[in-house]
């Protein structure tokens, strides 16, 4: 009986990807390596503008410098395999590699949506509180936030992946997706799993019901005090503080809720996999461009350390 299990048990999955049109296979793969050097670049020079600008040390750009942490981690979990296997006829990933790509995006999903919720609470101080902002936004206050978010997303994300390959895989090994997620991976099991999808909308709601509320509740504090503001010129400065991370917000979040909270058709996977490519691609190269475009203390930074440079030379 060993035996069978033995010769039975799933060593390797093997990915649908992202077309089977090999005439978009070039356009593709030139698109999604230049999307990558893009992100690469982008939360790179992020994180060291941050570091080395100091007018940027405060707990706003504290926050960004993580957030584009993760989004270059969260966008190399998945995008290098991706390129590499548009270049494949066979898209094969190991039982192991898929449960460490699953466990890694998962946690840095998990820990973004954190980011974004401390980000609008801290954006909801600045406005709301500007001469307490100092006392309340203290360093070790933004540490303990970011702490939080990485303690909750590892929790989260070891319990998935443990629940989800532990479960029985008899074959087919064919996963209709371009990277491990939790929908495909479960259609192909031969075990009960209403204990991982009971985990699963857990810790989905859970995420993404705290952390919305988290910022739909500052956000409508934000915008009451904007409109008690008697200066427009007072308005406009906080708005515009707010509206990058708005924008960052309502992209990630619209494209998670297409991705797993749609109901499965073959016509709604399509949808899926294009919001899926948005959001473990695309989103992690917007954030550091919307920030750097719409926030005039980051185009402030990148302006004085170019002058700098030039200086230098």
């Amino acid at each position: 009986m060993d035996m069978v299990k033995n010769k039975t048990r799933i060593v390797m999955f093997e990915f649908f990807g992202l077309t089977d049109d090999e005439d978009l296979v070039p356009f593709l793969f030139v698109f999604f390596l230049l999307v990558y050097m893009v992100t690469i670049l982008g939360n790179v020079g992020m994180m060291v503008i941050v570091h080395i600008s100091p007018s940027l040390h405060a707990p706003m750009y504290y926050f960004l410098s993580y957030l584009s942490m993760v989004d270059l981690f969260y966008s190399s979990v998945v995008t290098p395999k991706m390129l590499s296997d548009l270049l494949s006829k066979r898209k094969l990933i190991s039982f192991i590699g898929c449960a460490l790509q699953f466990c890694f995006f998962a946690g840095l999903a998990s820990t973004e949506v954190f980011i974004l919720s401390s980000m609008a609470y801290d954006r909801y101080v600045a406005v709301c509180y500007p001469l307490h902002y100092v006392a309340i936004m203290t360093k070790k206050k933004c540490q303990g936030m970011i702490l939080t978010a990485f303690l909750i997303s590892i929790v989260q994300s070891t319990s998935s992946t443990s629940c989800m390959f532990t479960l029985q895989y008899c074959g087919p090994y064919l996963l209709d997706h371009f990277y491990c997620d939790i929908p495909p991976i479960l259609k192909l099991s031969c075990s009960d799993t209403r204990s991982c999808d009971i985990l699963t909308v857990f810790f989905v709601c859970f995420c993404t019901v705290s952390t919305l509320t988290i910022i739909l509740v500052s956000y409508t504090l934000i915008i009451l005090a904007i409109l008690q503001m008697k200066s427009t010129k007072g308005q406009q400065k906080a708005f515009s503080t707010c509206s990058s991370h708005l924008i960052c917000v309502t992209i990630f979040y619209v494209t998670v809720f297409i991705t797993y909270l749609q109901p499965s058709s073959s016509h709604r996977e399509k949808q899926k996999k294009v919001a899926s490519v948005f959001y473990a691609m695309v989103t992690p190269m917007l954030n550091p461009l919307i920030y750097s475009l719409r926030n005039q203390e980051v185009k402030r930074a990148i302006l004085q350390l170019l002058q700098k440079h030039e200086h230098e030379y």
